[in-house]
């Protein structure tokens, strides 16, 4: 099994894996399991899947799944229409940021254009126009 003491380090993870995934008569469980709160996945449930391991797939597929629905109940599509009324957030690296007391949107601004990946070019009141674009998540409605 050992050719020779200086190849010691190509056998140390095959070693450590072991020790690792061995039951302990002290605890009645494996060191890993104790510090990572689940069983090891050894290398060959990666090419062949075990229970286990699919179990774990499909509890992961649910948990996602809840997530996704819980996340989508509380999203609302914002759609945004030219000429409407729109608030700019101010930005942490914009001039206008001075501080924590100092207002979070500026604004009103006028919706110029609409572009299809979620973008907006915005004028403000007096018909000036933006430099650039700005996402829609930085934009909400402007209530009169």
């Amino acid at each position: 099994m050992v050719q020779g003491f200086r190849q010691w380090h190509k056998k140390l993870p095959f070693a450590l894996l072991g020790y690792r995934t061995t039951i302990r008569t002290s605890t009645g469980a494996t060191p890993y399991l104790l510090v990572y709160g689940t069983e090891a996945v050894i290398p060959a449930e990666v090419e062949i899947p075990s229970l286990r391991v699919i179990v774990e797939a499909e509890i992961d597929d649910d948990e996602w799944r809840r997530m996704a629905r819980a996340y989508n109940k509380k999203v609302r599509p914002t759609n945004f229409e030219v000429g409407q009324l729109v608030m700019r957030r101010v930005l942490p690296h914009q001039v206008e940021a001075k501080g924590k007391f100092s207002p979070n949107w500026q604004g009103p601004f006028i919706v110029k254009k609409v572009l299809p990946n979620g973008a907006l070019y915005l004028i403000d009141i007096e018909g000036k126009m933006a430099e650039m674009t700005i996402n829609a998540d930085a934009i909400k409605r402007y209530y009169v």
